[in-house]
């Protein structure tokens, strides 16, 4: 199951992940192993954003739940898993996108995809701009977009466009009777970047296609190059505790000896904790000393602070 919420991270959410196994001290108690999926928020510290547990027999033996294995009636064990992803999984796509302006969320989740402002000055415009923008709307929404038209009297473009960038919306619309007349609309991305117009013309729906397509992958690549700058490769303790000491955050790729004691008095000395084992870095382990104990390593383990 856990492939399955790294790529609900990744391919949706736009957050990268190490996806990897807990230790003993962080593994779900009574499980025999634990997965996990672990995202780096802005501020460098880590956030579980998925587990998934393999129970082994503890659980079945304990409650007693069994299964026929033959027609002669032989029983055993049940075999059990356990496994989910919470509100926890909503923080950190907020903790990972967003900025000081509000909400910034991936096109491919965004319940709102995107908002079409309507401009009009005199009341003689307001007919013409609406039927041009519901026309748009409508043509947006047979591709499969999510699309909300803004209509609404008594509030200033500006207040509009505040208000759709603090929600979230990945791409705005904005449609004046100048717009109207030239056949086009005029859009700004949520995550930034130079406005630009769109002619409302046969490659319509798939120019607006390319440029959710882009903010997606955008979103993504931002947040990988995080990820990539602030993991950090160290092979003492004094190094990474001298890195958190002096303010620095991140994650520390470490090679380590399993050992519940020495764990704890890391945690209780700098307060970073083993994130995971990270799947694709164990054979880094072979031939290495601990960075903690100097014995030999069975592990490359990643420490970091976490919420």
């Amino acid at each position: 199951m856990i492939n399955v919420y790294e790529d609900l991270c990744v391919n949706q959410l736009a957050i990268p992940v190490v996806k990897g196994i807990k230790s003993p001290m962080e593994r779900f108690a009574g499980a025999e192993e634990t997965y996990t999926v672990e995202a780096m928020m802005q501020n460098g510290w880590a956030l579980q954003s998925g587990t998934s547990h393999f129970l082994g027999q503890n659980f079945a033996k304990a409650f007693d739940v069994t299964f026929n294995t033959s027609v002669e009636g032989v029983t055993d064990h049940v075999w059990a898993t356990s496994w989910g992803v919470s509100t926890r999984l909503m923080g950190a796509l907020i903790m990972t996108h967003s900025d000081d302006s509000g909400l910034c969320c991936p096109p491919k989740v965004a319940a709102i995809q995107i908002a079409i402002v309507c401009i009009w000055k005199k009341a003689d415009q307001k007919e013409m701009v609406l039927g041009a923008a519901k026309d748009v709307a409508a043509r947006l929404r047979s591709r499969g977009f999510r699309v909300e038209l803004d209509d609404r009297d008594g509030m200033r473009p500006g207040a509009k466009y505040y208000e759709w960038e603090r929600k979230g919306v990945p791409l705005r619309m904005e449609m004046g009777p100048r717009d109207v007349e030239k056949g086009s609309v005029f859009c700004a991305r949520r995550i930034g970047g130079p406005k630009f117009g769109l002619a409302v013309d046969e490659n319509f729906e798939d120019n607006v296609d390319d440029v959710m397509d882009k903010i997606q992958q955008e979103m993504y690549s931002t947040a990988k190059n995080r990820l990539d700058e602030l993991t950090k490769p160290v092979s003492s303790y004094e190094e990474m505790k001298a890195a958190l000491d002096s303010g620095e955050t991140g994650f520390f790729l470490a090679p380590w000896k399993e050992d519940d004691d020495n764990e704890d008095k890391i945690k209780e000395d700098c307060k970073a904790t083993i994130r995971c084992y990270p799947m694709d870095s164990q054979e880094e382990a072979e031939d290495k000393l601990c960075f903690y104990s100097g014995e030999p390593a069975t592990h490359m383990a990643i420490f970091a602070r976490a919420y």
